[in-house]
């Protein structure tokens, strides 16, 4: 049995902050193994499913001291928002923990090319362990410190995908595992500092993934929140028609405040 070699770069980038609130990207990440590399579809080359330009939304945690974990690897190679036993999330259509559709239902890899079983249990010890890991350790050190911890986990998404949904997705999509996962005070925290000219669902097509799920533990003094934040609200709109994915900036200002609020008014929150 070939041994796989050591991941580079590493399988996240972690910032610790000193607020008691942790920001996830588990989606953001751009770069393959080299098996996954090797058996991508020409359409599944281009990442379309990506959580594009997290970071770069989010660039102004460092100056606010709210610590971050962004993922470094597609979702292609492994889902982090999935749990490891790959037990399904949703009753309706969905992807797994290892995907072999993209979200317009073509296939990810080509015929005979599906990364091996050695690969997967690889990114299963290398990747999808130490990022949840680092979540864990992150949220007691900060639960210890503050008395209280909060995980924001942060998505983007199209605002149109048939395979998921029906229609047009809201731009502020929040999931909270239907209340399970955080207390009222923070979800309603959340809802009522967006301006009115973003429209918003709270638990609706999604209401929060495996880390949301997993993590969110109120009762424990865990408090996980997650957004899927519509792509329309940042993205070039007739790039993203022809599968180039670049920032819009006209609409980078207006949402990279509204999420610099958003962040601010959850740090402020008492739990």
């Amino acid at each position: 049995m070939t041994t796989p070699a050591p991941l580079t770069p590493p399988a996240f980038d972690f910032v610790q902050g000193d607020s008691p609130l942790l920001v996830s990207m588990p989606h953001c990440g751009l770069n393959l193994t080299p098996e996954v590399a090797a058996g991508l579809t020409e359409k599944a080359k281009k990442l379309p499913d990506t959580d594009w330009y997290m970071p770069e939304l989010y660039d102004f945690l460092v100056s606010l001291g709210v610590g971050f974990i962004k993922a470094n690897y597609s979702r292609y190679v492994i889902d982090l928002n999935r749990p490891y036993d790959d037990k399904p999330l949703y009753a309706t259509k969905t992807t797994g923990l290892f995907p072999d559709i993209l979200f317009d239902e073509s296939p990810i890899f080509e015929a005979g090319k599906t990364p091996s079983a050695e690969h997967r249990t690889f990114c299963k010890e290398q990747i999808w362990m130490p990022y949840h890991d680092i979540i864990a350790q992150e949220l007691a050190r900060l639960k210890a410190k503050f008395g209280y911890a909060i995980l924001f986990d942060a998505h983007s998404i199209a605002a149109e995908v048939p395979m998921l949904f029906e229609g047009h997705l809201p731009d502020f999509n929040w999931g909270t595992n239907e209340g399970k996962a955080c207390g009222s005070t923070l979800a309603n925290a959340a809802t009522q500092i967006l301006r009115p000219n973003y429209t918003q669902v709270l638990n609706g097509r999604f209401t929060g993934g495996y880390i949301t799920r997993h993590f969110g533990q109120p009762h424990h003094g865990v408090h996980a929140i997650q957004l899927e934040l519509s792509q329309d609200t940042y993205l070039n709109d007739e790039l993203a028609k022809q599968s180039e994915y670049q920032l819009d900036e006209q609409k980078r200002p207006f949402i990279t405040q509204q999420l610099r609020d958003l962040i601010e008014v959850l740090m402020a929150i008492k739990l």
